[in-house]
């Protein structure tokens, strides 16, 4: 996104003003895409396409982390690429491979005369979502989501990633970010990150919106909602958020909650309880304990 010039100022007030225009830029643009960002997360992201620095967003599941890079992606016209981390996630899956099967054909084909061919070259590479992102011509968004899924060593290699914007391939060498890409990497907390991966980043914790952001939020993702609906959706949420559940619902589930109370009607919030959780204890213990009455 190219954020506007604004007019002179004066020289004491005039980096305040701008930056927080910037800032308003920022939430207005997102909210654009349907995320409706506070002034922390705006302010954050800002700084993190201003310093071109890596963001680290943690958070439970289900606050917006992921939709974030989602939607400034979309509002800036950027190129979003997600490498999605697992247990056991490595270098082939998220930097790049060998095509195995064109080494072996060109092998075969010099065999009879074709020349040798040079295996591991350009020709060969396979990229994966971090060269992808490094070597797109043009603005990215490179989302590397749920990092603490990852281990050690993962989290290990991509440092030089996140220092440098580049990445070694032992076969071909040192490979730098074309243009250096927005780098956002969400985290669950499912175990602490090392301090030499948060060092490299801006971070921010997203916590589960107010009741009045979130009623907004349903509105927006859901035009022609009822505001009853919304209302009772969003206090039925929270409840549900202070009863120590297993897996309390995240906004996601409020929109998708709201969407199925569109279908069948403000008042059918048992009925549609599975929208909101997704695990067969909580759904009893909400049942038998009566947590909706009354909402």
């Amino acid at each position: 996104m190219v954020f506007e010039s604004f007019d002179y100022v004066g020289p004491a007030h005039q980096g305040a003003v701008h930056g927080a225009r910037e800032v308003d830029a920022v939430a207005a643009a997102l909210a654009g895409q349907g995320y409706l960002a506070g002034s922390e997360v705006a302010t954050i992201l800002y700084l993190a396409t201003a310093l071109e620095q890596p963001l680290l967003l943690e958070g439970e599941a289900g606050v917006g982390k992921t939709e974030l890079a989602r939607a400034w992606a979309s509002a800036t016209g950027a190129r979003l690429v997600r490498l999605q981390c697992h247990e056991g996630i490595d270098v082939h899956q998220a930097l790049y491979d060998w095509d195995h099967a064109r080494q072996l054909l060109s092998l075969r084909a010099s065999e009879v005369g074709a020349g040798t061919p040079e295996l591991y070259s350009r020709e060969f590479l396979v990229r994966r979502p971090l060269l992808e992102a490094l070597e797109h011509d043009g603005p990215v968004v490179l989302l590397i989501d749920e990092v603490d899924r990852a281990d050690d060593a993962f989290e290990a290699f991509l440092l030089e990633l996140l220092s440098d914007f580049q990445v070694t391939i032992p076969e071909i060498g040192t490979i730098a970010a074309v243009g250096r890409p927005l780098v956002v990497l969400t985290s669950n907390r499912t175990r602490e990150l090392h301090d030499a991966l948060k060092r490299r980043c801006l971070y921010h914790w997203i916590d589960y919106p107010d009741p009045d952001r979130e009623r907004d939020i349903v509105l927006a993702r859901l035009p022609g909602v009822s505001d009853e609906i919304a209302r009772r959706v969003v206090a039925a949420v929270g409840r549900l958020r202070e009863a120590g559940l297993y897996k309390v619902p995240g906004v996601g589930e409020t929109v998708t909650w709201a969407r199925a109370l569109r279908a069948l009607g403000p008042h059918a919030l048992e009925e549609t309880i599975g929208s909101a959780l997704k695990v067969r204890e909580d759904i009893e213990r909400v049942r038998e304990h009566g947590m909706l009455n009354g909402v």
